[in-house]
């Protein structure tokens, strides 16, 4: 898998086509997803993958503040710089989630849908990321207590907070993974019911389970190996140059080891999972030069790797040196 993220490249097809740059899959978001976009690629010999936002969406906030995050004072805890999360168990919100998703599948002959921003409210998209410790509504504590069975004394949610961030912080933690596991669980569902032939993915954040104290699942809620009964592919989010490791791409190669190594993925023929990473060639926070977008590729195809795309079009197309780089690697690849 050779891919693109964000979008139909126009000017690929301007130029030729998207075999002319070993090009065969496109991602792009589902709301831009259409009959006539997807004709298109399908006539470009590409698969089509859409991106799909389960838990980032300030609108739906602005429109339902009930949605919002609670923090540990009890209060809603603001945007994490610009990303808004949501409360995860709050039920309106997830039915209306997973009736645009199964929406997508039924409506668009689409080839998987990607989850993203599938994570607690936080932005981790950083080098220095924003990581509060949320939800503790009331909604959030009462299904906490009726999930594990536990007490709960009667007290200020700021001192329910500290209870849980200390003395029941396994419990805590294992529970909040569990709810947006359960979230993976549906959406594999509605994949089996809808669209079986479709592979469902994931945009997650590429720490170790140690890196940042754990924060993987003790802040993103993140759980891997419980989420992979569900899914099909992984696709790591390594932005060397925005997560500072600029001159560093070899940092690419060691966190999908990391991940393959942790779920037991070796890029075999066959094997039941993938790990297909999302690289950054075109400039965020540092920039990345045509000169180092071969060694970025290298180190995101690496074993187990069985499949790699680029972030980002919306970017790449005003970086054009880039995604002749791009053109060279993907064409040698595909043999």
């Amino acid at each position: 898998m050779r891919g693109i993220y964000g979008g139909v490249p126009a000017q690929l097809l301007e130029r030729g086509s998207l075999k002319d740059y070993g090009v065969n899959a496109i991602f792009m978001g589902s709301g831009g997803v259409n009959e006539e976009r997807v004709r298109l690629l399908r006539e470009q010999g590409a698969r089509v993958f859409a991106e799909f936002n389960t838990m980032h969406e300030a609108d739906y906030v602005k429109q339902h503040p009930d949605a919002a995050p609670v923090g540990v004072d009890g209060e809603v805890c603001p945007p994490a710089d610009e990303w808004q999360g949501v409360c995860p168990t709050h039920a309106e919100y997830r039915r209306y989630k997973m009736d645009d998703f199964r929406r997508v599948l039924r409506d668009y002959e689409v080839d998987g849908m990607w989850l993203d921003y599938h994570h607690s409210h936080a932005d981790w998209e950083r080098a220095d990321p924003i990581l509060p410790d949320t939800c503790f509504c009331d909604r959030c504590l009462a299904q906490f207590r009726s999930d594990t069975g536990t007490k709960l004394p009667d007290k200020p949610t700021i001192e329910l907070s500290a209870l849980l961030l200390n003395e029941q912080k396994a419990k805590w933690v294992q529970w909040r993974c569990d709810v947006f596991t359960d979230w993976v669980r549906e959406f594999r569902a509605i994949i089996d019911e809808t669209r079986p032939e479709a592979l469902l993915g994931t945009y997650h954040c590429p720490w170790s389970d140690t890196d940042n104290d754990g924060a993987l699942r003790e802040k993103l809620a993140i759980d891997l190996k419980a989420q992979a009964p569900h899914m099909d592919v992984f696709s790591i989010m390594p932005y060397h140059a925005r997560f500072g490791h600029h001159d560093d791409p070899a940092w690419i190669a060691r966190q999908t080891r990391w991940l393959g190594d942790y779920l037991g993925i070796e890029g075999k023929p066959g094997e039941r999972h993938q790990i297909w990473p999302i690289v950054q060639l075109s400039d965020w926070g540092e920039p990345v030069p045509a000169s180092q977008v071969r060694e970025v590729l290298e180190q995101g195809t690496e074993s187990p790797v069985t499949g790699v795309m680029v972030f980002n079009w919306g970017g790449l197309q005003k970086q054009m040196e880039n995604v002749e780089e791009m053109g060279k690697f993907y064409r040698a690849i595909a043999g």
